[in-house]
């Protein structure tokens, strides 16, 4: 199980005060452009402090299959905390930063401080702390009002599509429902990566657009990682902590 706590740390790097949410359409409309649709999209876009997440995880790749609890501790663009936990027991940490990551893990009595690349090669894309904030809150990686895309409706979800022309391929499905994101994929065919994210489902949007889980599956050629969180516990703008301090015994280890 070598490295893959930590690993596993690394990569989940997910009273309310949300924006009212837009108003439910009981079908997407034929008739609206992709930017009247971003624009509707961006609407739903959560209002908050600070944020609490408990979830239960699955992670799985050809080497590992594990099951953890997570607790996910939010500073709304500035920290993210995730602690890992195995029967109760912390296993590991990991702090997210815009400047940096940094993560530690018991079973090695090991740790990492650096940039994002390692992350960003774990899941086959380019991330950034903004990116990472956006995939636990159900939000899309980029910000859609910068991008061009090609419109189609599918299954009465907005899809919305960069050109094909491109080196990476971005697609993004908003439901027709309420524009909330539903699934997001980035694929980069000629390094044979792809990275998919799909939120199963939403708590009340009326209350916040939280969604209650996230699906994550990355490929690497012949490489496979799947990570299925769950949202367990769920609370907005309490007053939190972000404890992180590496024991002085640990060993700094470097990714490739």
């Amino acid at each position: 199980m070598k490295k893959y706590i930590g690993l596993l740390s690394f990569c989940l790097l997910v009273s309310c005060s949300a924006k009212k949410a837009v108003v439910a359409e009981k079908v997407a409309n034929d008739k609206l452009s992709a930017e009247k649709i971003i624009d509707n999209h961006y609407k739903n876009k959560l209002n908050f402090n600070t944020l609490y997440i408990k979830s239960s995880v699955n992670y799985k790749d050809s080497n590992l299959s594990q099951n953890v609890t997570a607790e996910i501790k939010i500073k709304k663009d500035e920290i993210i905390l995730v602690s890992i936990r195995i029967l109760g027991i912390t296993m590991a940490k990991a702090l997210i930063t815009p400047e940096k990551v940094q993560y530690y893990e018991k079973l090695n009595s090991s740790y990492f401080d650096g940039n994002y690349s390692a992350l960003s090669k774990l899941l086959g894309a380019e991330l950034d702390f903004q990116k990472v904030q956006n995939l636990l809150l159900g939000e899309a990686f980029d910000n859609l009002k910068n991008g061009k895309y090609n419109l189609t409706l599918v299954e009465n979800n907005y899809k919305l599509e960069t050109s094909s022309n491109s080196n990476i391929s971005k697609t993004f499905y908003l439901s027709g429902d309420n524009y909330l994101l539903k699934q997001e994929a980035i694929s980069q065919p000629a390094l044979e990566r792809m990275l998919q994210v799909i939120y199963p489902a939403r708590k009340s949007a009326v209350e916040y657009n939280l969604p209650t889980g996230i699906a994550i599956e990355a490929n690497q050629k012949s490489e496979k990682t799947t990570i299925n969180i769950n949202y367990n516990t769920v609370s907005f703008n309490e007053e939190l902590s972000f404890p992180y301090s590496v024991p002085n015994s640990y060993e700094r280890i470097f990714i490739n």
